[in-house]
């Protein structure tokens, strides 16, 4: 029985181990594992295991470098994310196992005098519990790192070199009190183990470990919310031009309006005089003014008027078949910087999906909405590729927030290779109603 248990804590342990690792790992770079690559990887780590002793500082290191050459060459991921990652691996999987050797070490008094049956079925099932209490680290580390892609980890060795001590310290202390460093005392007596403070030491090692990955999804979390209000900042500025150059037009339109009496007496003057070249070069020229006044989107928000000008100006020279069938009241208690936002930010996300389509023919965004009592809907569909969602980003949660700021909401869907951005408004009846400005 004891043949079997070696044969099972040696090679099928050492197995799932790496395999079990190796899952996690292709995981956490959002890669997909193919066949060969499992097969490829088990050669690989059999290798390593009938190469090096069980346990050793060395086996994890030549698992951590095999980690380290499948993300790079076979897995094609950014080199920051494969160290990162390899050495949490290694770091979890050494702490799951020295704290369940510490357990085994404080009930190995208590198995002694058992059947030796009875002793191997309950060492095996510790072993069980090193792997369940793996899994459950390596889905809380998951977590941390969930929403960020490393190539944005701009602070990379604050977390690498924290675990890289904490993997080798872990190591070095497992590697006297386990392994063939042997400690004695003055008198050349080997001291004895203390299972219980060993325990605890691994603990607080698998906590610093936690502990150090919290700090960092903090940081990143901060470096996230800096970025975007340096985006909103920016985008901001932007609108506030968009604003300033519909005022600017909307004044230079209400002059137009104001002359046009006296430009039709002019008009009506040449005309009785029979002037008639004349009167037709002036009314080209007027008709040259009113052409520059005019809109290409007219939704009776000057804003957005302009916005939606340039903003399709774009998608049509890039090919993109655009139609605007937008009405929104005007004066109205909405802000026509929080309209720029959900426009603006729609139609980038439209155009960059348009974009990203290799056949030109199916190029489109049309850009819908009405006024039903005290509601605003806005629609903007686009063509896309057809493959996933984008359900995250600052353009969608800017969106999110106007929405949420005027009591409405945002929703997305696809219909096929359409996909069809939702905006629900409700227009506040007293100005006195509408919330700050997001900041």
């Amino acid at each position: 029985m004891e043949e079997y248990i070696d044969f099972f804590n040696r090679y099928i342990v050492a197995v799932i181990q790496l395999l079990l690792g190796f899952f996690f790992f292709v995981r956490f770079l959002q890669k997909k594992g193919r066949l060969f690559l499992w097969l490829l990887f088990v050669v690989f780590g059999s290798v390593v295991i009938l190469a090096v002793p069980v346990g050793s500082i060395v086996e994890y290191l030549i698992y951590a470098m095999l980690l380290v050459a499948m993300g790079i060459f076979i897995c094609h991921a950014d080199w920051k994310s494969v160290i990162l990652y390899a050495a949490l691996m290694v770091d979890i999987m050494e702490l799951s196992f020295g704290i369940v050797n510490s357990l085994s070490g404080i009930l190995y008094p208590w198995l002694a005098p058992l059947h030796p049956n009875a002793a191997a079925a309950i060492s095996f099932l510790l072993g069980t519990l090193s792997f369940v209490l793996a899994v459950c680290c390596y889905r809380a580390a998951y977590r941390c790192f969930l929403h960020y892609e490393t190539t944005e980890k701009q602070y990379l060795f604050i977390i690498l070199i924290p675990i890289l001590m904490i993997f080798f310290m872990s190591e070095y202390i497992s590697s006297i009190l386990y392994g063939n460093i042997a400690v004695r005392d003055a008198g050349g007596s080997a001291i004895s183990v203390n299972h219980y403070q060993m325990l605890v030491i691994q603990l607080f090692g698998m906590a610093s470990l936690f502990c150090i990955l919290s700090a960092y999804k903090k940081l990143l979390q901060n470096f996230h919310l800096s970025t975007e209000l340096s985006l909103l900042e920016q985008e901001e500025h932007s609108l506030s031009r968009y604003v300033e150059e519909a005022r600017a037009r909307y004044e230079k339109t209400k002059s137009f309006r104001h002359d046009i009496k006296n430009h039709i007496m002019v008009v009506k003057d040449l005309l009785q005089n029979g002037k008639q070249e004349e009167a037709l070069t002036y009314i080209g020229d007027l008709a040259d003014m009113s052409a520059a006044l005019s809109f290409p989107c007219s939704t009776n928000n000057p804003a957005a008027d302009i916005l939606l000008g340039n903003k399709l100006g774009v998608a049509e020279s890039m090919g993109i078949d655009v139609e605007c069938s937008l009405l929104l009241p005007y004066p109205c208690p909405i802000r026509d910087i929080d309209f720029c936002v959900i426009l603006s930010n729609a139609l980038d996300n439209a155009i960059h999906a348009c974009r990203d389509i290799d056949d030109g023919s199916g190029k489109y965004i049309r850009v819908t909405g009405r006024i039903q009592g005290d509601f605003i809907l806005m629609e903007v569909e686009n063509s896309f590729h057809g493959k996933g969602l984008a359900g995250r980003g600052t353009g969608l949660s800017n969106i999110k927030m106007v929405a949420e700021k005027y009591q409405g909401a945002m929703s997305v869907k696809t219909q096929g290779s359409s996909f069809i951005l939702s905006v629900l408004l409700v227009i506040p009846q007293r100005a006195e109603s509408i919330p700050r400005q997001i900041g």
